[in-house]
C-alpha cells in the first residue's frame, strides 16, 4: 500500500487516498477465491471443482468485493499510522480513479479528533451556592430513616391515607385494555403520588376483597404519547390493606440505623454532617458546571457527529445496564415510555454533546499546561481504585487500562487548573443545591 494523498475536508474529516498495487490485490483475490471457491456450485462441475476462470466470470463482482475487504484493514492501519491522524469513528470508503493496471485506489474519508481552540479558562468567575442544613431537613431525614425501619402489618379495616394496599389492576380506554396498564399483587402506598393523579384517592376506604373501578384521566404531559389526556378506567381488586408502624426515635433507634451513633443526638449530628457534605459536593459540582459553561462558550472546534453519536451510545448502554440490575430490559422500558429505541436514544444526545465538548476542552488544557502523570501518580490512583471497589491491585489493573486511568487523572488536573484560578461571585439570591443524580428509574406501569 502506498499513501498517495492526505487531504483535510470539512467538519474534521480527512481523506486518505491509498493505492493498492496489482501484486497486493492479486494476493487478496487469491485469498478470497480459496475461501469461497470451494463452496461454489457450478452446473456441470462438482462442488468446488469448477475452473477459477469460469467462477470469476460468473461471480467476479463478489470476489472483487471480498478482495477489497481483505486488503482494506491492513492498508487502512498503515495509512493511519503514516498520516498521524486520530480517527474517532469508522471511515466512509469508496473506489478512486487512476488505479494501476490490476490494482485499486481506495479513498477513505475518516472522521478525526478536531482541532480545538480555547478562549480564557483561567480567572473565570461564577456564583457558588452557600450551604446550610436547617433543623427541618434533619427531621425529614430522621423520618425517612424511621420509615425504612418500619414494620408493616395487615389490617382488616378500611384503607386510609398512608396505608399500603396490595392490588391487581387492569386499565381500559373505551372498554379496551392497553399496553402497560396491567399489574398484579402491586403494593401501592396511598398518598405517595406514585400513580397518576386521582388513582390513589379512590382506593381510600376500600377493604381487603373489595373490587373498585377507578376512573382517571391521563395528564397531558404523560410520558406515553398515545395515553396523553385520555380518560381511563382501572378495574382494581384489593387483596390486602397494610398499616405502617414506625419505631420510636430514641437512642435504641439511633444505634439500629447507625454504626457510630450511641444516642439520638449523635444521630442528628451525623445526619447534619452527611447532609452538609452532600450539599457541599452538589454546590461544588454546580460551580464546576458554570465554569465549564464559560470554557465551552469560548471553545471553537468542528466536532464530527460520530463523536456525539458514539457518546450517546455509551450513555444509553450504561442506562440499559442499570435497568437490567433492576430486572427491567431496555426495550421494555422504552416501550413503557411510548417510544422506540432510535427516538429514545436521541434523548441522550444533548448530554452526549456536552460530555464530548467538555472532554475536548479539558484535553486541550492538558496540552496547553503540559500536564503529565508520573508512574507514582498512576500507582497511587490504582491503589485508590482497588480500595474503593474492594479489588486486588492486579484485578483492578486488568479491569481498567493504564491509558484510561492516566487520561482521567490528566482531565481532573485540567479541571483543577480552571477551578483553582476561578473566583466565587456573591450569589444574587439563595439557591438550593441540587440533589445527586438518581439511579435508573424503577419499572413503571401505565398507572404510574
Amino acid at each position: 500500500m502506498e499513501l498517495k494523498k492526505t487531504e483535510k475536508l470539512e467538519k474534521s474529516v480527512v481523506a486518505l487516498t491509498m493505492e493498492i498495487s496489482a501484486a497486493e490485490f492479486e494476493k487478496a483475490k487469491n485469498q478470497a477465491f480459496k475461501k469461497a471457491g470451494r463452496n461454489i456450485q457450478v452446473p456441470g462441475f462438482r462442488k468446488g471443482k469448477a475452473p477459477r476462470m469460469l467462477i470469476e466470470k460468473m461471480y467476479g463482482d463478489v470476489f472483487f468485493e471480498d478482495a477489497l475487504n481483505i486488503v482494506y484493514p491492513d492498508a487502512m492501519e498503515k495509512a493511519v499510522e503514516e498520516s498521524g491522524i486520530k480517527p474517532v469513528g469508522p471511515a466512509d470508503v469508496e473506489l478512486g480513479e487512476g488505479a494501476p493496471e490490476g490494482g485499486v485506489v481506495l479513498i477513505a474519508k475518516v472522521p478525526v479528533e478536531p482541532e480545538v481552540t480555547l478562549g480564557e479558562y483561567k480567572g473565570l468567575a461564577a456564583e457558588k451556592a452557600s450551604v446550610s442544613v436547617p433543623a427541618k431537613e434533619v427531621k425529614e431525614e430522621l423520618e425517612r430513616m424511621a420509615k425504612r425501619m418500619a414494620r408493616v402489618e395487615n389490617v382488616e379495616r378500611k384503607a386510609k391515607k398512608g396505608d399500603t394496599v396490595t392490588i391487581d389492576f387492569e386499565g381500559f380506554i373505551d372498554g379496551v385494555p392497553f399496553d402497560g396498564g396491567k399489574g398484579e399483587n402491586h403494593d401501592l402506598e396511598l398518598g405517595s403520588g406514585s400513580f397518576i393523579p386521582g388513582f390513589e384517592d379512590q382506593l381510600i376506604g376500600c377493604k381487603p376483597g373489595d373490587e373498585k373501578d377507578v376512573e382517571v384521566t391521563f395528564p397531558e404531559e404523560y410520558h406515553a404519547e398515545e395515553l396523553k389526556g385520555k380518560p381511563a378506567v382501572f378495574k382494581c381488586t384489593v387483596h390486602a390493606v397494610k398499616q405502617t408502624i414506625l419505631p420510636e426515635m430514641d437512642d435504641e433507634f439511633a444505634k439500629d440505623v447507625s454504626e457510630t451513633a450511641e444516642t439520638i443526638d449523635d444521630l442528628k449530628k451525623e445526619i447534619t454532617e452527611n447532609l452538609t457534605k452532600s450539599k457541599t459536593d452538589a454546590a461544588d459540582r454546580e460551580f464546576e458546571e458554570k465554569l465549564l459553561d464559560q470554557v465551552l462558550e469560548g471553545m471553537q472546534a468542528e466536532i464530527p457527529q460520530v463523536m456525539f453519536d458514539s457518546e450517546a451510545d455509551v450513555i444509553l448502554n450504561d442506562f440499559g445496564y442499570r435497568l437490567q440490575m433492576q430486572g427491567i430490559s431496555l426495550d421494555q422500558y422504552v416501550r413503557m415510555q411510548g417510544m422506540d429505541l432510535p427516538s429514545f436514544r436521541k434523548v441522550f444526545l444533548p448530554q452526549a454533546e456536552r460530555q464530548v465538548k467538555v472532554r475536548l476542552a479539558l484535553r486541550k488544557i492538558v496540552e496547553l499546561e503540559s500536564i503529565e502523570v508520573s508512574e507514582e501518580d498512576l500507582n497511587a490512583e490504582y491503589a485508590k481504585l482497588a480500595e474503593r471497589y474492594g479489588m486486588e491491585d492486579a484485578q483492578i489493573r486488568a479491569a481498567v487500562t493504564a491509558d484510561a486511568v492516566t487520561d482521567d487523572l490528566k482531565l481532573n488536573r485540567a479541571l483543577a487548573v480552571i477551578k483553582e484560578s476561578a473566583k466565587v461571585k456573591k450569589a444574587t439570591r439563595k439557591k438550593k443545591a441540587e440533589e445527586a443524580p438518581a439511579d435508573a428509574p424503577a419499572e413503571e406501569t401505565a398507572a404510574e
